[in-house]
């Protein structure tokens, strides 16, 4: 199976609104689902954006991403920001790790938040705590 190709989206490509408006990044699953967390950003009055999470130190049973993302996403967190990236045709957030929890969901948010030129603090964040019904079963 092929690696996933990513392709870097420049923030300043996304809706003004993201960086004016009270946003809330609402997921469409739970944390519990694994690496890739698919997600929407929504505003009163606005059409939503698909913004997934990926945390792409995930190998198993392939590579999430090539080195060369990987290598991207850890030198932006390094450095305070966050790798946006077009994944599976979706916006998405490229972030180090394998899995999600709240905090490091809110931390990628805020990262974006100021990304856009927004104050984290207009930034809201709905999460799901559960799991896809197939890993459940397992």
């Amino acid at each position: 199976m092929d690696v996933q190709p990513v392709v870097d989206v420049d923030p300043f490509d996304l809706p003004e609104w993201l960086g004016t408006a009270q946003v809330v990044w609402r997921a469409d699953g739970g944390l519990r689902g694994g690496h890739r967390v698919a997600g929407r950003l929504t505003a009163e009055g606005e059409e939503d954006v698909v913004c997934d999470l990926l945390a792409v130190d995930e190998a198993y049973p392939v590579p999430v991403t090539d080195d060369a993302a990987r290598l991207r996403a850890h030198q932006a967190w390094r450095h305070e920001q966050v790798l946006l990236v077009q994944y599976a045709d979706r916006l998405t957030l490229a972030v180090p790790g394998t899995r999600f929890d709240a905090g490091l969901v809110l931390d990628a948010l805020g990262r974006l938040a100021k990304a856009v030129g927004a104050s984290p603090d207009r930034w809201a964040t709905l999460l799901r705590i559960g799991e896809e019904k197939s890993r459940r079963s397992r």
